[in-house]
């Protein structure tokens, strides 16, 4: 117990130094996550594969916390992609959609996210979605569209590459319909067609991954050109606040050229 006391001690110590060390001015604007090693935390722990996502998820909440106590405006979560609804096994996609499902109602009865003033935004192919998991999504934007104080993001059935496709094709449309001139039609234009352009802070200045994978999974490829990557050795569900404090510190001491 006097172990524990000290470890906690420590690590309790270790953390408000690195509090100390963040700039909330500086603080990111929006950050992204790649949600990354649920399953194979729970392999390690002994544990269902339903139980590490269902603590994956617990993890989302506090994650969303953090951010907003230091300042970030929009948090982007990879949640599911369209290449993992194919790959993964029914079973394995189906836990997911479960754990979904709890999670937008647990967020929905959570006075304090709604105090602050958290809108939810869903970007990907809804309409693929099974029933149940498209109409808790749709209720959770919907009871959320009024909030305009920060932004939550979450990735389900997505796919960067597929998000460029789709608004391409919403180009051609506005094009054709003589809404659009082709001649017009610039990254900033461009950029409005996608899933994230009505947002204030649409690219990431942040993505982290966990797991220890240095890859970008195609996660917001257009969005993310300029933005800082940060690939952390933890699996998502340890992940903790002082791992959120280190990225955020080490994002403040880059110095970001934009491609120059």
């Amino acid at each position: 117990m006097r172990y524990l006391m000290k470890a906690f001690g420590v690590y309790a110590l270790y953390e408000a130094l690195l509090r100390r060390s963040v700039s909330r001015d500086e603080a990111p604007k929006h950050i992204a996550v790649i949600l990354d090693g649920n399953r194979r935390w729970a392999r390690q722990n002994g544990l269902s594969i339903e139980e590490g996502y269902r603590m994956g998820a617990r993890r989302v909440e506090e994650l969303l916390r953090w951010c907003l106590d230091l300042g970030v405006n929009t948090v982007t979560l990879y949640v599911l992609s369209l290449e993992n609804m194919i790959r993964r096994p029914k079973e394995e996609v189906e836990t997911v959609y479960k754990v979904l499902v709890e999670s937008t109602e647990r967020f929905l009865r959570d006075e304090e996210v709604r105090a602050r003033g958290v809108r939810v935004k869903v970007i990907g192919r809804k309409w693929v979605l099974p029933a149940e998991v498209a109409s808790a999504l749709e209720r959770l934007e919907r009871e959320t569209s009024q909030n305009n104080n920060h932004f939550l993001i979450l990735a389900v059935a997505y796919g960067g590459r597929d998000e460029i496709i789709q608004a391409v094709k919403r180009v051609a449309i506005d094009v054709g319909r003589g809404e659009l001139s082709l001649g017009d039609v610039n990254e900033h234009v461009f950029s409005r067609y996608l899933y994230t352009g009505e947002l204030p802070f649409p690219e990431p200045d942040l993505v982290i991954r966990t797991s220890g994978e240095e890859r970008i999974s195609n996660f917001l490829l257009w969005q993310i050109a300029y933005s800082e990557l940060i690939f952390l050795d933890v699996y998502w569900p340890e992940f903790r606040r002082i791992d959120l404090l280190r990225a955020i510190r080490t994002y403040q001491a880059r110095s970001r050229r934009f491609g120059s």
